[in-house]
């Protein structure tokens, strides 16, 4: 499907972009049909957050951590020791406790990762502030809704994307769908994240396979507006965490920044230090300090290659750019429910 989405000739080495010229009919279709596997992952009710394990021939539940993509992208090119990831058997009953976690993680990212991915002293401090107030909301229960903080929850996979969509002959009709290790039960906000997934709820309802109370255009619409989708973007993409945080999250919930002369985002920071309690201040100054003095030998939690490292530093311009397009548009226009459809 990533194929015939994009536009030919575009470098195998560049991103994907979805050929102008494409037929709307045949995009369309392409996407309603995606459309109706999203609405089918979000069907089974499950009672904690976690990956699935199979019981017996007809039976699966949750039973360890969830293996998500943003894990294993940050203990393979980010410099996070596996060991500071939720330990393997830890499955969570709460939405909020799953975000902590989350939280947790980028925390120790910023941590362990290489010591000149900070700019600056402030630029450490902007950032850890950023991935503090952000644990501070998970452990206050703000990031997610509380009616829905029990669960059930639903399954979601990290890379349900068109090249791993297979089509048939027919290049109009989706065959099947491969590379699920990175599926999850997890918050059902997960699922009522864009994209935009109505087409295909009327014909599945139609046919009894999707109640009325299980659409998730509804919900992906609410999403977007109340900003809620940000906060799962931000949870799931480590390498984007920060453009996210302060030009999108920050304002939801501390509100615009008082002092002009802090520069917007780049100062906002400086700000919110009120927020911090000493301890936080100190291990705040603590961290900036062990980066300083780290920043000449350039020490590394672990040895990597040429490949590894330039992996690392793509990874961080693609999810740049696509957080900046995101950020642009959101800012140029907010859709209307019947712009999306």
């Amino acid at each position: 499907m990533y194929a015939a989405l994009n536009t030919p000739g575009c470098p195998v080495e560049d991103r994907g972009m979805l050929d102008p010229d494409i037929d709307k009919g045949r995009l369309e279709l392409l996407y309603s049909q995606l459309a109706r596997i999203l609405l089918q992952l979000s069907m089974p009710s499950l009672a904690r957050i976690g990956s699935l394990s199979q019981i017996d021939k007809f039976t699966w539940d949750v039973t360890r951590r969830p293996l998500t993509m943003n894990m294993s992208e940050l203990v393979r090119i980010g410099g996070l020791p596996q060991s500071k990831l939720p330990d393997l058997n830890a499955t969570f009953d709460t939405s909020s406790s799953y975000m902590e976690a989350l939280a947790n993680i980028n925390i120790e990212h910023l941590v362990h990762q290489r010591n000149d991915s900070v700019k600056s002293a402030d630029d450490c401090r902007r950032k850890f502030v950023a991935r503090q107030l952000f644990r501070k909301l998970a452990r206050e229960n703000k990031l997610t809704n509380p009616l829905l903080e029990k669960g059930p929850f639903r399954i979601w996979c990290d890379d349900l994307w068109p090249a791993n969509v297979l089509l048939s002959e027919n290049p109009t009709k989706i065959a099947g769908v491969v590379d699920w290790e990175f599926i999850y039960a997890a918050p059902v906000e997960f699922s009522f994240a864009p994209p935009w997934c109505d087409e295909g709820e009327d014909t599945a309802i139609q046919q009894g396979l999707l109640r009325e109370d299980q659409r998730l255009s509804g919900p992906m619409y609410e999403s977007w507006e109340s900003g809620d989708f940000w906060i799962m973007y931000a949870a799931t993409h480590s390498f984007a965490f920060d453009e996210i945080y302060w030009h999108k999250i920050d304002p939801r919930f501390f509100g615009p920044t008082k002092d002009k002369d802090l520069e917007g985002v780049e100062g906002a920071w400086k700000e919110r230090l009120c927020l911090l309690d000493d301890e936080g201040k100190e291990e705040m100054e603590l961290l900036v300090a062990r980066k300083w003095m780290g920043m000449d030998t350039r020490a590394l939690s672990w040895d990597p290659d040429e490949y590894t490292l330039a992996v690392h530093e793509q990874l961080k311009s693609q999810e740049k750019a696509k957080v900046e397009n995101i950020l642009e548009e959101s800012m140029d226009s907010e859709p209307t429910h019947d712009e999306t459809e």
